[in-house]
Parts: C-alpha cells; structure tokens; sequence
C-alpha cells in the first residue's frame, strides 16, 4: 500500500472509530487516534505477519496492546483486515456485541485482555522471552501509553528484557504528553524520556508518529536486528489527531464528543 493509499486508509479508520463510539456514546477517541498512523503502517505497510484466515498461526508477529484505552482501533483494524465482519462495529459496547470498551482477548486477532496500565510491556517481555527460548522468529510488538510509563511495572519490565538481549522485542510509546487529567510533564515530568529508556538498556529513537514514511522506514530497519538489545520507539503524536477541537484536551479521555461537538468533530473528518 503507497502513502497516499494509506493516508486515505488512516481517514477511514478515523471515521468508523468516530463513529462507533458515538453510537456507543462511550470510547476513547482521542487514545485512538493518536495511534492510527503507528498501528496502520504496523499492518498496511506489511511489517506484522499476520494471516485473518488463521489467526493462531504459529509464525505471526504478535501485538500487544498495553495502551487498550484505544481498542475502538484495533477493532476496526481487525475488522478491516477480515477477522470478523465489520457489521460488527456498530455493536461496540453493546450487549449483542463481541466486545466491550476496553480489549478483550476473546475478539479474533487481539493477543490479550487488557485495561488496567502497566501490564502490557511485561507480557510483550515473556512472549518475546518464549519464542527466544524455542527458537522462534517472531516478533512481539508493544504499543504504550506516555502516561501508563508512571508505573513501575513498565521499567521493571525494561530491565527484563534488556538483561535477557529480547532484541526481537519493540516497544512504541504513543507520546501524545497526555494522560487521563494532565499534560504528563505537569503531573510528572518524565524528559529527557530517551535517556532514561537508553539508561535501562534499551535502543530508543524518536520519530515522528504521524509520519507514514518515518514509520515505514523505522519498522523496516528493525527486521535486521541490528543490535543484541530491544528496541523502543517514541512516537512524537497528538492526542486526537485529525479532530483539532479535541486535540491537547486533557478532559477529552475516555469520552466521544457530546452536544454541539458532534457535528463539529463529524466536520472536520468528512462525515
């Protein structure tokens, strides 16, 4: 898929993610699309083995979602790609549906529950772990929230892989500088944030995560390994990308826009 394919594949996916959770009335927007360009160059662009019409394959690369506040894009994308109809995102978070707000392992293609923060780099860790261990070629894929580095889980989990030379492991920060309240670097601080993930041991970049061809380029290179250690990349983004009045909103997490703002963000995606 070309860039201009998949920019076209970036406002879809903008779309159906706005508009399920405005039938829900519930779903993080903004999470989601703050990751849209990193997860679709992930799976457009080819750089995730995958296969819908087998989705246990042993081979795949796996995804761990750590950030699950964002499934309403991961649904969409598994849905896109042929795990399940798309029929079924007009039921998110609804009773008849196969999935709820946060990720559930139980939807075809998603790897792991997930809600609470914290947890996702660690599991990402003991899967890449296995598939050192049984001399498996796979590559794990962690996708992170900026704010959820506030746990300690997440550096203790960096220090795992570092000693454990799990350089078939990638972490990707999604640093939109927001958590649920807060500006992260009003609430705590957490720069220079490429030099304490170096200081655990890690290779780490700084690329920009809207950026298609920057993506492209980065998850092409890692497929060399070219070093023994993981690697994490932060991605540079905004929360709410492509819904200008939702963007840099610390009050907008966790909810769909309401009243006047649903035909305000309706028209600044082309819905």
């Amino acid at each position: 898929m070309d860039i201009k394919q998949l920019e076209e594949k970036c406002l879809f996916l903008r779309k159906k993610v706005l508009e399920m959770c405005l039938k829900a009335e519930t779903g993080h927007v903004t999470s989601s699309f703050s990751s849209i360009e990193i997860l679709a160059s992930l799976y457009y662009q080819g750089h995730i083995k995958n296969d819908p019409t087998d989705e246990k394959m042993k081979d795949r690369d796996r995804l761990i979602l750590s950030k699950a506040q964002a499934s309403p894009l991961i649904y969409t994308i598994m849905a896109d790609l042929g795990y399940y109809d798309m029929a079924e995102l007009d039921k998110f978070a609804q009773k008849d549906g196969i999935f709820g707000v946060h990720l559930q392992d139980t939807v075809p293609g998603i790897e792991t529950t997930a809600g609470a923060l914290g947890h996702g780099l660690g599991v990402a860790s003991g899967v890449a772990l296995n598939a050192k261990m049984n001399r498996e070629l796979y590559f794990t894929y962690c996708l992170l929230g900026d704010g959820e580095l506030y746990e300690g889980s997440i550096w203790e989990s960096m220090m795992f892989a570092s000693h454990n030379n799990l350089n078939n492991l990638v972490g990707i920060i999604d640093r939109n500088f927001l958590c649920t309240t807060e500006f992260t670097e009003n609430l705590i601080e957490l720069e220079p944030l490429d030099e304490k993930i170096k200081a655990f041991g890690w290779n780490c970049h700084i690329i920009d995560g809207h950026n298609l061809e920057e993506l492209d380029k980065a998850f092409k290179r890692l497929r060399n390994r070219p070093s023994r250690k993981p690697t994490m990349l932060i991605c540079e983004t905004v929360k709410g990308k492509g819904l200008e009045s939702m963007s840099y909103q610390p009050l907008c997490h966790g909810v769909p826009p309401k009243g006047d703002a649903i035909e305000i963000a309706k028209k600044e995606i082309g819905l």
